[in-house]
């Protein structure tokens, strides 16, 4: 159906409209994507795309994402558990012991849903856990819930 002539119609990317007016987030803030496959990263890279996020980079390993992480500030970490040499485990647990890295947010990608890898990297402190397969949709909500507990209560 088309709209009343003089009348335009613009849909943004998938998801963009409802994360930008249900919270506050900056969607131009630096995205660092950590996964030793190269597929995952294009795949996230879409659904952060699709989400409204603009400023993406990545890395292939822990190691690669420590050194991006030291150079520049990021907004937010999402990484795989599995990775070689530097897992996403160790990468976390190094993100959380750096004083000047603490306190960015990380989620965790996994292909595991074992309930003892939830509970370690919950210990380790991260923000939030998403298992694979997942949607754009689920993405937004982790991304959403993230940055809504780091709000101040009103």
């Amino acid at each position: 159906m088309l709209p009343p002539s003089g009348v335009s119609r613009s849909l943004p990317a998938q998801g963009a409209a409802i994360l930008s007016t249900t919270m506050a987030i900056d969607l131009s803030m630096p995205v660092l994507i950590v996964d030793d496959y190269a597929t995952m990263i294009r795949i996230l890279r879409n659904l952060l795309g699709q989400i409204g996020f603009e400023n993406i980079d990545d890395a292939s390993d822990g190691s690669g994402a420590l050194t991006k992480l030291r150079s520049r500030k990021y907004g937010l970490v999402i990484s795989d558990w599995n990775m070689e040499p530097m897992t996403g485990y160790d990468l976390l647990r190094e993100v959380r012991a750096d004083p000047e890295l603490a306190g960015t947010p990380f989620i965790m990608v996994t292909a595991e849903s074992k309930t003892e890898n939830v509970i370690a990297a919950k210990k380790a402190g991260v923000n939030n856990y998403i298992v694979k397969p997942f949607n754009a949709q689920t993405l937004q909500q982790k991304i959403e819930s993230v940055f809504a507990s780091a709000q101040p209560a009103v």
